[in-house]
């Protein structure tokens, strides 16, 4: 397929305010593909050269891009810049300037969608000296022999500014359209990508060897599985009962979530995003190599400060001074890591992911020499009288609190069930315990924050079911100074004029923008509402009231939650739960 093609198709998705729609569209698109042209397309609609796991980004400036146009369109740059102000879309500009191009004689050759990836990816790859000319270069030439649709994606692609808003869920029904004409094989596509977080290799296997090669998708090395999820309940009765009377129960650590992939000496450790993070942690990778009596092994574990002589964990404030590209020796020194271990998928060619929980945990035991790798802190519970003494001890080591497991269930990757409960001591009557919010939307600042043009946020939780994101409040306080800047100044590149296809929201901000970023809230309780969507349901009375957040603020050092995708948000199932335990406990706490 032409790139100019996959141009039509993303600005058709552009002008799109259904999500079933969108999936019509997508699905359209996948069949119109060849076999090896899938992986690509996904990857390009996805925003992204390769999955996180690769760690291939594109590393492009603006004012690079400002050159590539400027080059390939005979106009000045301030010309360049003076459009993008005007529109904020650095697309749009190209678009414009390449409808009036100064250039002409240029060859005429039409790009394919694997020839624009391919030129992506050497100019993500292009580094040392004379690189910046040399990606300017290649741009520009992309944009030369282009439609002015095309320049509008070519530029919008590497600066990660797509806009388009096509979520997993919907791609892998468009998927499974593509292969089977409807959406019944979902399921099994979520699986594999669920196995191996590389929704591009799931769409390639699917298109070159079919259906029954995604039914017999396995796990495997160095392609990390999609992290396996808590529920939360706030008493230990209210567990024991989930449980059936009997379960493991693991210490919470508040740290690094580590997946560990090993084989032989080679070692990847990926993040809770499934980000490649190895080299920020070399002492955890040698002491993998050293204290791991396994040939092959994936295993997940977390990694935090621990002070050996005063047998003290260290809040997660000091554990976060570990996560750097630079310095990183010196930390080391003054730092070191422990990792707790607490569950294994895989050891030496065979899969655990079907296995129990007691199985795995026991295995994971015997291959752990012990030193800065040991097994996480965990007990058998047969009462809530076992569990709340145990939640206790690890509150009093200055721990977060415990995670129950069921002792018989499969590792599920990728979802949230109750075959792993977290209880932790946030957990009170009132709404102590934070959410995460993608942010959907934001507000212009007014009174005495009219300077910063920011005004606060408009946020909401994930509906996996519906897949679509459902708004739960406004955020308007907890920000610092730099903060509201730093809002600004990013939502501003990913804004839209309408209403972005996968949001449902009845109120309306100052600005839309592409569900892409996540951020840490804190409320004093959880309300129904008709102004938010989340839960949205009618009532006897025919009118219709969601669930809302009271005082929200936004908390934590850091503006976006970057080890969360906006679909490890907090859920509208997980606030309607939350909603039922607030509730209970004040029933409980006025004697009713």
């Amino acid at each position: 397929m032409l790139f100019r093609e996959l141009s039509e198709y993303y600005e058709k998705l552009e002008s799109i305010s259904s999500r079933l729609s969108m999936i019509d569209v997508m699905g359209e698109l996948f069949k119109r593909l060849r076999p090896n042209e899938v992986k690509n397309a996904i990857y390009i609609t996805q925003g992204v050269l390769a999955p996180p796991f690769e760690g291939i980004e594109f590393g492009m400036a603006e004012k690079t891009v400002e050159d590539s146009i400027s080059e390939a369109t005979g106009h000045p740059k301030e010309k360049v810049e003076s459009l993008y102000r005007k529109h904020g879309d650095m697309g749009v500009a190209a678009m414009e300037l390449k409808k009036d191009t100064k250039v002409r004689g240029i060859s005429s050759k039409e790009h394919t969608i694997n020839d624009v990836y391919e030129i992506m990816v050497k100019m993500a790859i292009t580094s040392g000296q004379g690189s910046k000319e040399a990606k300017t270069k290649m741009l520009a030439s992309l944009i030369a022999t282009a439609t002015p649709l095309e320049a509008k994606y070519l530029v919008k692609y590497p600066l990660d500014e797509l806009r388009l808003g096509v979520g997993d869920s919907t791609m892998l029904e468009a998927l499974s359209i593509m292969a089977t004409g409807h959406r019944k094989i979902k399921d099994k596509l979520e699986r594999a990508y669920n196995l191996c977080s590389d929704l591009g290799y799931v769409g390639e296997v699917l298109a070159e060897k079919g259906e029954s090669a995604i039914e017999r998708f396995k796990i495997g090395l160095f392609k990390p599985i999609r992290p396996a999820l808590a529920e939360r309940l706030p008493t230990a009765d209210e567990i024991m009962e989930k449980m059936h009377g009997e379960c493991s129960v693991d210490q919470k650590y508040d740290g690094f979530r580590c997946q560990v992939h090993k084989s032989g000496k080679k070692v990847k450790i990926y993040s809770r995003r499934l980000e490649d993070t190895t080299e920020m942690y070399p002492d955890l990778a040698q002491a993998v190599i050293g204290e791991m009596k396994a040939d092959s092994i994936i295993f997940e574990g977390e990694a935090l400060a621990y002070n050996e002589d005063t047998r003290e964990f260290l809040p997660f404030q000091e554990t976060i001074r570990r996560k750097r590209k630079h310095g990183v020796e010196e930390k080391v020194q003054e730092m070191p890591l422990h990792l707790f271990a607490f569950d294994m998928m895989y050891l030496d060619g065979e899969s655990y992911m079907e296995e129990p929980y007691k199985e795995r945990r026991g295995r994971l035991e015997k291959v752990i020499k012990g030193g800065v790798i040991r097994p996480a802190g965990s007990t058998i519970a047969k009462s809530s009288k076992e569990l709340q003494q145990f939640f206790q001890e690890s509150i009093e080591e200055g721990l977060e609190g415990i995670i129950a497991k069921d002792m018989n269930a499969p590792y599920v990757a990728g979802a949230r069930k109750f075959s792993w409960i977290k209880m932790k001591r946030s957990y009170r009557g009132e709404l102590e315990d934070t959410v995460d919010l993608v942010i959907v939307g934001y507000y212009l600042g007014r009174g005495m924050r009219a300077e910063f043009k920011f005004g606060g946020l408009l946020g909401a939780v994930y509906n996996k079911k519906r897949d679509m994101f459902e708004t739960i409040s406004r955020i308007g306080s907890g920000f610092t100074e730099a903060q509201m800047r730093e809002f600004k100044q990013t939502l501003d590149k990913i804004k839209v004029d309408n209403r972005p296809a996968r949001v449902d929201s009845i109120v309306k901000p100052d600005f839309w923008v592409i569900p892409k970023y996540v951020v840490t809230v804190k409320a004093d309780e959880i309300t129904k509402s008709p102004m938010h969507t989340c839960g949205r349901e009618k009532q006897e009375d025919g009118s219709e009231v969601g669930y809302a957040l009271r005082f929200p603020r936004l908390v934590g050092e850091e503006t976006f939650r970057k080890d969360k995708s906006v679909e490890e948000a907090t859920t509208t199932k997980e606030i309607i739960e939350m909603y039922g335990q607030q509730k209970k406990v004040r029933m409980e706490d006025s004697g009713s």
